[in-house]
């Protein structure tokens, strides 16, 4: 547990290697230029200059989806899931500063606005540097364990928060709205640091408020 308030949670081996490999593999050349979502809809910009692609539903995905849920306690249907998204980040991408909840009434009408968050490391080149994922607004790691097991990047100043460094197979959870209001909290703002060299696929796996209609889930695949 990194925070309490918000809540924070680092996963160690939340993704198996075979897992990993086969994310790779059922998506391999179906990445296009990441969108920006807001109440205009979705659109390229250049806060976000990652690729992206939705990933096929098929049973080993399903297994993953199922450990997001339990994780999240016995209560969470799998209708509250989006459709995982890979995200590919080679040198020089990154995604800005942004929150996962969602702003606008319109973005909210169907599914409801996003409980939580996993951003998962699929893969990470042996030459990667820089890539991590930022909180600017979360307090300073303090053991420094933390630090000599490689999760957070220590060498930042202290009033940048934390930095999570891109771990093959390790899997950064939070809660994106204020416990009993609804609302977006603010402290959940991060960003995807921009790759310095080599790269990263990291996975977004969403739960919303509400289930989301089989249009917007997809149908399974065999």
């Amino acid at each position: 547990m990194v925070s309490k308030s918000p809540l924070v949670i680092y996963i160690t081996n939340f993704l198996t290697p075979s897992e990993r490999l086969h994310l790779q593999e059922i998506t391999a050349s179906t990445f296009t230029r990441s969108a920006v979502t807001s109440h205009r809809g979705a659109t390229a910009h250049q806060v976000r200059t990652s690729h992206s692609t939705t990933v096929p539903r098929d049973p080993i995905v399903r297994c993953i989806e199922t450990r997001a849920l339990l994780f999240q306690g016995y209560d969470t249907p799998r209708s509250h899931l989006e459709p995982l998204q890979l995200v590919k980040y080679g040198p020089t991408e990154r995604y800005h500063f942004h929150t996962d909840w969602f702003t606008s009434a319109s973005e909210t009408e169907t599914g409801g606005n996003r409980v939580s968050s996993f951003f998962a490391y699929v893969h990470v080149a042996n030459d990667t540097t820089g890539g991590g994922t930022n909180f600017p607004r979360l307090d300073a790691v303090g053991d420094e364990r933390w630090c000599e097991q490689g999760i957070v990047e220590c060498d930042e100043p202290w009033e940048n928060g934390v930095t999570f460094r891109p771990v093959e197979g390790n899997a950064v959870f939070w809660e994106n709205l204020v416990p009993g209001t609804g609302r977006g909290d603010e402290r959940t703002l991060h960003a995807g640091l921009p790759v310095t060299g080599g790269g990263k696929i990291g996975m977004n796996i969403w739960t919303r408020e509400s289930p989301l209609p089989p249009a917007v889930r997809g149908a399974d695949a065999s």
